[in-house]
């Protein structure tokens, strides 16, 4: 199968490759940074040699370049499997963030799922089936201290994967809002919280995995996962 995964290069994004890849998938990748990107193609293409990766260095907050993106991934195929993983976290609160924060909340955490997602859907429809992950998050469901534009971001990614869900029913595509709680990433080195304390990146990219393994008859709507001992 073809999976696209977006924001591949680190966290969340790069357990999930490597758990497609290990199963002997075609992961065709990207991420804004190049450094973090061709060093995830290298462990790939060392780890499951007989899987084909393909990256290619995209900014997922510039519209021309995601059109850009899914032009390239379309070459190798209709997609199977699409993840829409890229986004950014800001802090902040409303009152007092600086301007421009939610602009650029929407735009990459947002824009970049509806405008990769329009542009593959075509083929995808065409074929009558596909599955569609969009990474939100807790903060999705749950307002707290400090989350600001990433929350409102967060909340529109959520409505967004809903009324795309209603769409696609009648077209054999499926879609799944994925809203995990703190997961140990780069994000949260020299942070000071254990790692016991909080998930593991791959523990999202275990469940993604599974759900995407159901009959065409059954689709996981919501993933919510949270750290054993509750949000920090």
């Amino acid at each position: 199968m073809n999976i696209i995964i977006t924001g591949a290069s680190k966290g969340i994004g790069r357990a999930i490759t490597l758990r497609f890849a290990a199963a002997g998938h075609t992961v065709l990748v990207c991420a804004r940074g190049e450094v973090g990107l061709y060093n995830l193609v290298e462990d790939i293409q060392t780890l499951y040699p007989e899987t084909t990766i393909k990256a290619l260095p995209v900014d997922m907050s510039n519209k021309e370049e995601v059109i850009e993106f899914a032009k390239w991934c379309l070459q190798f195929g209709t997609p199977d499997i699409v993840i829409n993983n890229a986004g950014m976290f800001v802090p902040g609160s409303i009152a007092d963030e600086e301007e421009g924060i939610l602009e650029e909340m929407i735009t990459t955490n947002l824009y970049s799922a509806y405008h990769l997602t329009r542009a593959l859907l075509p083929s995808m429809i065409n074929n009558q089936k596909g599955h569609i992950f969009n990474i939100c998050s807790i903060a999705s469901i749950q307002a707290y201290n400090n989350g600001g534009s990433y929350s409102i971001s967060k909340f529109a990614l959520l409505g967004f994967s809903k009324n795309l869900r209603e769409e696609l029913k009648p077209k054999g595509i499926k879609v799944t809002a994925v809203l995990p709680g703190a997961a140990f990433t780069d994000s949260w080195s020299g942070s000071g919280v254990d790692p016991k304390r909080i998930m593991e990146a791959d523990d999202v990219a275990k469940i993604i995995f599974a759900a995407s393994q159901l009959s065409p008859q059954a689709v996981v709507e919501d993933i919510i996962l949270r750290p054993q001992l509750g949000d920090l």
